[in-house]
């Protein structure tokens, strides 16, 4: 099963996505894959909340700023769980590479492995198509990879969530 958790910044997306994870079976085992870097310390102390207070001791955690096709390739399986956070870190990550022709085979590459993975799959991602249309050709770029992610993710998904203010609003499924 693959689901799509959408939602603005503070939205209350991955406490919800790590709810789903956590009722879907006790029999399984939970991945967190994450995508996130420590920048500075402002980020140093978002991902520490998420990893301690947060998360238990039942998630198994993997790192992958980049590699997110081989993290999910490597972890999914019929008994695993997987949520992954958050796929506009993961196209910033790409994106400030400024290699646009590696970003669209990795993209591919994603979606390969997604359509293939077995298990439960949850993305987490950052909606931000709702405002306004950026100054900088960076961020309108950013704005338009992650639309085309989040349009093509929801096609594929056969659940899709919008978050807003801590509240789910199915959209599909």
């Amino acid at each position: 099963m693959l689901e799509l958790y959408l939602g603005g910044a503070r939205s209350g997306k991955s406490r919800l996505a790590e709810q789903r994870i956590c009722s879907a079976a006790s029999d399984v085992q939970r991945i967190y894959i994450a995508t996130a870097r420590a920048g500075d310390e402002e980020m140093t102390s978002r991902i520490a909340h998420h990893q301690h207070q947060r998360r238990d001791d039942g998630w198994q955690t993997v790192e992958a700023p980049e590699e997110l096709a081989a993290a999910i390739s490597g972890s999914a399986s019929a008994n695993t769980a997987i949520l992954v956070d958050c796929l506009t870190l993961w196209l910033s990550n790409w994106l400030m590479k400024d290699d646009l022709a590696s970003w669209y085979g990795v993209r591919d590459e994603f979606y390969r492995v997604l359509q293939q993975a077995e298990g439960h799959i949850v993305l987490v991602s950052n909606e931000v198509g709702q405002g306004i249309v950026p100054l900088g050709a960076l961020s309108r770029h950013f704005v338009d990879e992650s639309g085309r992610l989040h349009q093509d993710l929801a096609a594929m998904a056969d659940r899709v969530v919008l978050v807003t203010a801590g509240l789910e609003q199915v959209l599909k499924g």
